[in-house]
């Protein structure tokens, strides 16, 4: 472990909030906790805190680690840190697990407090706007009028564009890198095949394997692996693996391991399937299938952004096939259509979707350079 260029040890707060909050679909929270981490100094005058949105299997640690024995950092810890490109020396960073998440916040882990058990599959659908909500009573409890910036990768930054929209007062910039103003129709077929592997899993019993004693870990394995493929690209997967097999130089003629690559997803399958919740993942799938703001808005995306008051900064990867660039450049298309400010970053990198969790130097170096930007409006 290093520590010397991180935020350093830090510990995760827990915020409960008892007033009620209504979901999307109509039904009602009676009262939900929240899991957060903190980074640097909120300022006198509020302003210069960054809210960091976590993609599918992301949570609330961001940065630095949670104890000496911490082998790895947070899950954006070359992005968020002393003299990093959101750099905490000048920022108050906040990284928070999601409703429904299961690493703290309520989600299908809790207690149901109507029952005294865990919800299981009973706890609703939540979507990318009950997030925001949430978010919302978040930032009043800290005392947060308005985020400096609200940033996120893949489903994170679909979560800054909905701030943009639903609070466009309480943001000042939104950072959308590598996401979508909507997920393709391929996109929303790879959920439901990832779905699929979970709901079927003998183990999995209807979503309340808690009370059965089993856990859908086949289901949850196969889906990680497949997932995982979609966020990788074939240059990638080529230059690291290629057609390398894993023990000598012949084929087996079985169904075990032959080769680098099978091996390489039954690991990440496997070690997915020991930390996740597959009620959880669900949740996350479908909220990401959900997500359209421009739907209420007869499916125009310039009349969904017409009141934002956020500057913008979009990237994409030209090698990311799950969210393309193409989907970045179409909400591009509609900021510029609706005469809002928006800054556009297209990438190279061979790292597919993941390239925005990398620490590729151009990748860093564009938002340095913004963030550097916002640091200077707000006098810091």
């Amino acid at each position: 472990m290093q520590v010397s260029d991180s935020v350093g040890i830090v510990r995760p707060l827990q915020f409960t909030f008892n007033a009620p909050l209504r979901l999307q679909n109509g039904s009602i929270l009676p009262r939900f906790e929240l899991t957060v981490e903190t980074y640097g100094t909120l300022n006198a005058q509020k302003n210069n805190a960054v809210l960091i949105c976590h993609a599918l299997s992301g949570h609330h640690h961001v940065a630095g680690y949670h104890s000496p024995e911490d082998k790895r950092p947070g899950w954006w810890d070359n992005m968020v840190g002393p003299g990093k490109p959101v750099d905490t020396n000048r920022f108050f960073v906040v990284g928070v697990n999601n409703l429904g998440g299961c690493h703290g916040s309520s989600g299908p882990l809790s207690t149901n407090p109507f029952t005294g058990e865990a919800y299981g599959a009973d706890f609703p659908v939540v979507t990318v706007k009950d997030w925001v909500q949430s978010q919302m009573m978040l930032a009043d409890r800290l005392g947060i009028e308005r985020w400096a910036a609200v940033m996120g990768g893949s489903l994170g930054g679909m979560q800054a564009l909905q701030w943009a929209i639903d609070a466009p007062e309480r943001i000042a910039h939104a950072v959308v890198i590598a996401s979508a103003p909507k997920l393709s129709t391929q996109n929303i077929a790879f959920n439901e095949v990832a779905r699929q592997a979970i709901l079927t899993d003998p183990d999995f019993h209807n979503g309340h394997y808690a009370r059965e004693g089993t856990v859908p870990r086949r289901g949850l394995r196969i889906a990680r692996m497949m997932g995982h493929i979609t966020y990788l690209a074939e240059e990638g997967l080529g230059k690291k693996f290629g057609r390398q097999l894993k023990g000598g130089n012949s084929y087996g003629y079985h169904y075990d391991v032959d080769f680098e690559v099978e091996s390489y997803l039954r690991y990440q399958g496997d070690k997915f399937a020991d930390v996740f919740d597959a009620n959880t993942y669900l949740l996350m799938t479908k909220a990401l299938d959900y997500f359209d703001p421009a739907q209420e808005h007869r499916h125009d995306l310039k009349a969904a952004l017409a009141r934002t008051q956020a500057q913008f900064f979009v990237a994409s990867f030209n090698s990311d096939w799950r969210f393309a660039p193409e989907r970045s450049e179409e909400l591009v298309a509609a900021l510029v259509a609706a005469k809002k400010p928006v800054q556009y970053v297209a990438l190279q990198s061979h790292h597919g979707h993941d390239a925005f969790l990398m620490d590729d130097p151009a990748y860093m170096r564009a938002v340095r350079i913004y963030f550097n930007r916002i640091a200077q409006g707000l006098a810091l």
